[in-house]
């Protein structure tokens, strides 16, 4: 080894040894006749030392060193006369005897530092500099933690990884996919998966009856924070289980992770159906660190003669706690808020407790001192609350509340990111309609099992059979989602049918899952988690490029490397792709 010791290990036992360390600049200041560097490596951060009775040629070859050089250094390890307690080795320093300069560098374009002063697009293109500075690291390091933390908690549970092929098959089922043509087939494609979902349910006809892997998965989706094109899962299957066993086990892990990456012993996991997730949050994913629950308002409100409330399928309102003394301007620049296309709402309603025990609304007009009376019982406010209502057609009026409330609950400070509230939300539907196909798609995926119970509205009322189900929620993020899994081929073509498959269909895309069934499939289901996403809610933040060592952006782009790119036209020959103008 070219080192003795990295540079986040010297410690003031180590005082008085000779020792050699390897590293980056971190900064030079020389003070006449004293010169102090600060060298790093990933393991943290040592100060070197030369004095005025150094050797001059020493000195020298010292001053010549810029940001970012990369060293090798031998000398004494010295108590440190004025300790730096923010630093690990902050109670010792090394007198330099030897100095080699392995490598120089460029000036680098932004500061190697935690607070640094590159923009994202220019740390992007660099992102080998910026995985440099330690909160980078940090992430990636816990990201490596997690990951062998799972393994541990999964192997011990006799799971076995096994590894799924990367070139699959289309599918027109999920998000777009991302092909790969064929050079020894022309004009065939493979495709990247989106999950190993049908692989995974393989390996339980094959008898592996307890699967997992922590896997590349690939969707060719409009990007946003907690999405990329490609993405990790922790992807997990077993047999001969029930949705109960399932919750357990995961709830287990997830339990298990916090305690072992994160020091947090995780106490509740409530449940919630998915209509009284809708019902009461207006999302699938309700972040339930606070409360702030809607309150449907049709049978108070309406029949008063004020339209924006008599024409609309649904008034809701939610309780914003002790925010009365919100101004007139601080009310129009939230309803100026919600106008946005993103969220789409006409206007806001509200009404204040005053502290005098009065209610005053916006909509004074219509409602009187006893209607508005009603309207705080209903939402048991007290004085300094402000009632906050939108009206209109219930899916969307839902999701406009949801992102009102999100707003009002980051703003009164209740989305504590080193808080953590995990909820499980069941029985999602089985189908959703697509308007602009005219048919049903899949909610989660075609291969999920709906509720026995609800089997015979198949052919009758669709659209409210539930699906065997479960998503696990964090602070308002999806970080899981399952199902128990159809085995039988019968309902499976049953479940085809219903998405719009003839009976041949089905057999081109899926025959070969529909004749594994034929062998002998044993009742399964499983989970996947969003590795990428729950990395980033245990390292506290809002997007997860910043837990991916080599993140795409927004526009799914790889600045760095700069890709996607064209090819030779000499490949796309050999391809037989014809150039698209």
């Amino acid at each position: 080894m070219l080192r003795t010791h990295t540079c986040g290990e010297l410690q003031i036992s180590h005082v008085g040894q000779k020792v050699t360390l390897c590293g980056w600049v971190q900064k030079s200041r020389d003070l006449g006749g004293t010169t102090f560097i600060d060298v790093r490596d990933r393991y943290g951060l040592t100060q070197l030392v030369l004095h005025s009775d150094t050797d001059a040629a020493l000195r020298d070859k010292s001053r010549s060193l810029g940001r970012e050089f990369v060293i090798r250094v031998t000398g004494t390890v010295l108590e440190r006369t004025s300790k730096n307690a923010k630093m690990a080795t902050g109670d010792i320093e090394i007198n330099v005897e030897e100095l080699e300069i392995l490598n120089e560098s460029k000036i680098p374009p932004f500061m190697i530092e935690d607070d640094t002063d590159g923009g994202e697009e220019l740390r992007a293109k660099y992102r080998y500099l910026d995985l440099r500075r330690t909160p980078v690291r940090n992430n990636l390091v816990l990201r490596h933690k997690m990951a062998q933390e799972v393994r541990r908690y999964l192997s011990d549970l006799d799971f076995i990884e096994v590894e799924t092929p990367v070139l699959i098959k289309s599918t027109p089922e999920g998000a777009r996919d991302f092909v790969v043509p064929s050079r020894m087939n022309p004009g065939e494609f493979y495709a990247l998966p989106q999950s190993p979902q049908t692989f995974k349910q393989l390996l339980m006809v094959s008898g592996f009856d307890r699967y997992f892997q922590i896997v590349k998965c690939f969707r060719d989706e409009d990007l946003r924070a907690d999405r990329q094109p490609e993405f990790t899962q922790i992807d997990c299957e077993m047999s001969f289980i029930t949705q109960e066993d399932i919750l357990n086990i995961f709830e287990g892990m997830t339990r298990h992770l916090f305690s072992k990456v994160k020091g947090v012993e995780l106490t509740d996991f409530p449940r919630m159906y998915y209509a009284d997730a809708m019902r009461l949050y207006g999302s699938d994913k309700p972040d339930i660190r606070f409360g702030m629950e809607f309150v449907e308002m049709n049978d108070i409100v309406k029949g008063k003669n004020f339209g924006v409330f008599d024409n609309a399928e649904l008034v809701v309102a939610i309780n914003a706690k002790g925010c009365a003394n919100y101004t007139r301007k601080q009310l129009d620049e939230l309803t100026e808020w919600l106008k946005r296309p993103q969220i789409g709402a006409t206007g806001l309603i509200y009404a204040r407790h005053n502290e005098d025990g009065t209610i005053k609304s916006s909509v004074d007009k219509f409602y009187d001192e006893a209607a508005l009376a009603e309207w705080s019982k209903a939402l048991n406010t007290e004085a300094g609350d402000l009632i906050l209502i939108l009206a209109g057609g219930i899916d969307k009026v839902r999701k406009q509340m949801n992102e009102l409330r999100l707003e009002i609950g980051g703003r009164l400070g209740l989305r504590d990111k080193s808080k953590f509230a995990p909820l499980w939300v069941l029985d999602f539907p089985l189908l959703e309609w697509d308007e602009e196909s005219a048919r049903y798609h899949a909610m989660h995926h075609p291969f999920t099992s709906p509720k026995p119970e609800d089997i015979d509205m198949l052919d009758t009322n669709p659209g409210e059979v539930r699906a065997n189900a479960y998503d696990l929620v964090i602070n308002g993020t999806e970080i899981g989602g399952g199902s128990i899994r159809i085995s039988d081929k019968k309902l499976q073509s049953l479940m085809f049918k219903h998405l719009g498959f003839s009976p041949e269909e089905a057999q081109k895309q899926f025959g070969f899952l529909l004749d594994a069934f034929e062998f002998g499939a044993p009742p399964h289901g499983g989970i996947a988690f969003g590795f990428d996403r729950l990395a980033s809610i245990f390292a506290e933040l809002d997007s997860i490029r910043d837990v991916i060592a080599f993140p795409k952006n927004n526009s799914g782009r790889d600045v760095m490397i700069d890709s996607p790119s064209t090819i030779a036209e000499a490949q796309m020959q050999e391809l037989k792709i014809r150039t698209v103008l």
